[in-house]
């Protein structure tokens, strides 16, 4: 059963989604559904072939579908429930299973970057696609239970309400002061300096000034670029460079490859904010020092502030230090 619930407190969806109780977890070692299949295996894979280079393919068990059954209750004044429509695919950075996306080449990452583009243009051209949100979970930490190096992206029927808030705030300072908000941010921070992490022509890292997490980076395009299909071949490659800069970075801050959470933050599909949006990716890692995790707990999950415990130009000059 999967359906969307309206939460009338906060103004926003809840996907309900009980067949995910069932999806993979933590499966044997000897068997991954996004490994190649090898030749007369018992179990075929989500890969039907034995070697592939770069992949995606469709979420085993989705939150949302192209076809969502009816919704299992009725609707009413305070709780509106509609189907959810949508979809959700994988995208499997590698074939290798113990792959560490910081040791591959640039190459690889500007390919996925093309990838990225490719899907964030194909699923936003479906009508009921309001946003195409690309993101990775990347370890046991945040709640991976399948090892294999791969990211996710789903497409929704609104544009999720994190990324809308940020649409809101940037389209008030357009308003307010004639220029995109994150144009003003990303060029204070260059200006700034003290918390940028790595930077080329066209994408700058910094551990942002209001950071919640102790080592969160935010990957700002340097020019408005509102999405990934204004990209030019300069801008794929300078991202792909710099997203293994980061990742490079993280593993060597610990000596470990850096569990987090990764964010692509873009223009909604649905052809509106062009003037305000502003492609960047958002990195959250858990760690906030060798050996201990920051845990969301109650102002965190209760209130919705985050507390930090660590200056961001201090976090962002031990990253830029790491290698």
């Amino acid at each position: 059963m999967t359906e969307r619930r309206w939460d009338p407190t906060l103004q926003e969806w809840v996907i309900t989604a009980t067949h995910r109780q069932e999806r993979t977890f933590k499966p044997p070692e000897d068997y991954c559904p996004f490994c190649p299949t090898e030749e007369d295996a018992e179990y075929p894979t989500a890969i039907p072939d034995p070697e592939y280079d770069m992949a995606v393919v469709e979420n085993g068990f989705p939150s949302l579908q192209p076809d969502p059954p009816a919704p299992a209750v009725d609707s009413t004044a305070l709780s509106p429930v509609e189907e959810a429509n949508g979809q959700c695919e994988v995208v499997l950075f590698t074939e290798k299973h113990d792959g560490q996306m910081s040791e591959e080449p640039v190459s690889r990452f500007v390919k996925l970057v093309k990838m990225w583009r490719d899907r964030y243009e194909e699923l936003g051209a479906v009508d009921d696609h309001e946003y195409v949100y690309i993101f990775e979970n990347k370890g046991e930490e945040v709640g991976v239970t399948l090892e294999h190096p791969h990211g996710q992206i789903y497409a929704y029927p609104f544009v999720p309400p994190k990324i809308e808030r940020e649409l809101e705030s940037s389209e008030q300072h357009l308003k307010e002061e004639g220029r995109c908000l994150f144009c003003d941010l990303i060029d204070s921070e260059i200006e700034d300096g003290r918390r940028i992490v790595a930077q080329n022509d066209s994408f700058t890292a910094v551990v942002p000034f209001h950071a919640r997490w102790t080592y969160e980076v935010h990957v700002y395009a340097n020019d408005h670029v509102p999405s990934m299909a204004e990209f030019t071949a300069k801008t794929e490659r300078d991202l792909g460079t710099l997203l293994k800069a980061v990742l490079q970075r993280y593993d060597a801050l610990f000596g470990f490859e850096m569990p987090y959470i990764m964010a692509t933050h873009q223009q909604p599909t649905n052809g509106k904010a062009e003037d305000y949006a502003h492609f960047h990716m958002e990195f959250y890692p858990p760690y906030r020092t060798e050996d201990k995790l920051k845990y969301p707990a109650g102002s965190e999950r209760g209130a919705g502030t985050y507390i930090n415990n660590k200056l961001a130009k201090e976090a962002a000059a031990e990253l830029r230090d790491a290698i």
